[in-house]
């Protein structure tokens, strides 16, 4: 089987750089197994694969918690529903990939490139996100609640319906930035830069942060910390990608 031949090959050289590497060693055409290669739902759990070169990889349903993947490049691969529970990612170079619906829980992500990645529906709570590379990144009904994303830049960012309960947002540059209908519970923004984000109808804001935020270059649309109206545009945009549900939402006082 191609994933466990690969696997044991790890085991023979110091530093993979590139899967091209990993198919030589284990007999296998280069241009056949390594061009889009497919992986989906195999256990890699535990593995190493610092500095491979995953780029245009199909991982959907993989099971990658624990593996240590530092300097990966994972570029435009598709990862959807892939677990990366408590995964190192430090470096990694993600920008462009689909993360959609992917756990992420407690992954360690610093300084990883995700410009421009899809994480819509990831669960990314708990998870180290400083000095994440963000930007134009879409985030959107994704759960982000007390990770730390401090440094991060996520200008131009899609964060509506996120739950970013307890996270914290020190020095974190949201410029542009689309926080609107996000749960903001507890959420640190101190020395956040907030030019041109746009807010409204968020969860567990109040006045008083709403008027920072406001001095610091944020603004708002519609009517901020109206549980009733968060809930019930929430549980709208649940029916349209779902169909008819009678789930409660994720998010919770």
């Amino acid at each position: 089987m191609f994933t466990q031949e690969i696997k044991a090959s790890i085991k023979q050289i110091e530093k993979p750089k590139k899967l091209s590497e990993l198919a030589k060693i284990a007999g296998l055409d280069e241009k056949r197994d390594c061009l889009g290669l497919d992986i989906s739902d195999k256990d890699l759990s535990y593995d190493i694969f610092t500095n491979a070169d995953f780029n245009g990889a199909l991982l959907r349903y993989t099971d990658l918690r624990y593996a240590d993947l530092r300097g990966i490049n994972l570029s435009d691969a598709d990862l959807s529903d892939a677990d990366l529970r408590y995964a190192d990612l430090r470096y990694a170079d993600l920008r462009g990939a689909k993360l959609r619906y992917a756990n992420l829980s407690g992954a360690d992500l610093r300084g990883a490139k995700l410009r421009y990645a899809n994480l819509s529906g990831a669960d990314l709570s708990d998870a180290n996100l400083r000095y994440v590379n963000l930007s134009g990144a879409n985030l959107r009904c994704a759960e982000l609640r007390c990770s730390d994303l401090s440094g991060a830049n996520l200008r131009y960012a899609d964060l509506r319906y996120t739950d970013l309960s307890g996270a914290n947002l020190s020095v974190t540059l949201l410029s542009a930035a689309n926080l609107r209908y996000a749960a903001l519970k507890d959420t640190k923004f101190s020395s956040a830069y907030l030019e041109k984000a746009i807010l409204g109808n968020n969860y567990g804001i109040n006045k008083e942060l709403k008027l920072n935020l406001l001095n610091r270059g944020a603004r708002f649309e519609g009517t901020s910390g109206d549980t009733t109206d968060f809930y019930r545009n929430f549980f709208l945009l649940v029916n349209s990608l779902f169909g008819n549900t009678t789930d409660s939402v994720f998010i919770t006082d």
